[in-house]
């Protein structure tokens, strides 16, 4: 199942599987969505998700990233 964003996503809280959070929502488009890093994420998960090394940037997650979301959360596809 596809997820379809919307603007009520902007502000959610971005984990992977296993409740590891990666960053909280920035905007929203209609296919992606922008996420600022969790400033205390490591570089090596950072490069993990193909994000590189910290910076001030967003990053784009597509919507076949996604395995489902909820009120407060967007859950990426398996751990990492």
């Amino acid at each position: 199942m596809t997820v379809t964003f919307t603007e009520d996503d902007e502000g959610k809280i971005v984990v992977d599987a296993g409740e590891t959070t990666l960053g909280r929502v920035s905007e929203v488009g209609t296919e992606t969505v922008s996420v600022d890093p969790d400033p205390g994420l490591a570089d090596s998960l950072l490069s993990d998700l193909g994000w590189g090394s910290t910076t001030d940037e967003d990053y784009t997650v597509h919507q076949d990233a996604v395995d489902t979301k909820t009120d407060e959360k967007i859950y990426l596809q398996g751990h990492l």
